[in-house]
């Protein structure tokens, strides 16, 4: 069986897996990391997304082994100790969730988005999150608290 290794979060990684293991499997089943969401199997809802070399990407698209040697970064990577990252306190503090199965897909993509455009409008946004789909809200609380975390990633 092929061997994963990368570096997830910031710590060294590595495990063996088949070779059709997709990547969010690996980090769901092999590393226990379940803020990342499988919600539909055909990477069109976007909870799965983390950065993989600081891009957003749908880690139900992508097998384990492509993901070989690199850095990837998923919702529990982003919180300093107890301190929220500014994106992800800023969806609690515009209630930009309710159920919250969408949100670290959500968040993922946000940052980067913001990464890209770091004062984006109200139509980027929503442009940018055309891959993200939430069953629960309408949208305007998640574009408003991105546009509030890009706000105060910028401060």
């Amino acid at each position: 069986m092929p061997t994963a290794s990368m570096t997830v979060n910031g710590k060294a990684v590595s495990g063996e897996v088949e070779s059709r293991t997709l990547l969010v499997q690996f980090i769901r089943d092999k590393l226990g990391l379940t803020g990342t969401h499988v919600g539909c199997d055909t990477s069109q809802c976007g909870a799965c997304v983390v950065h993989v070399n600081g891009k957003s990407v749908k880690s139900c698209t992508l097998l384990a082994v492509q993901a070989e040697g690199a850095k990837v970064t998923t919702i529990e990577g982003l919180a300093n100790g107890g301190d929220l990252h500014p994106m992800q306190a800023a969806f609690r503090e515009n209630h930009g969730l309710q159920c919250g199965f969408c949100t670290p897909g959500m968040v993922m993509s946000a940052l980067d988005l913001v990464q890209q455009i770091p004062d984006p409008n109200e139509q980027q946004v929503r442009e940018w999150l055309e891959g993200n789909i939430c069953r629960c809200t309408g949208y305007q609380n998640i574009v408003k608290a991105i546009q509030a975390g890009a706000k105060a990633m910028r401060s």
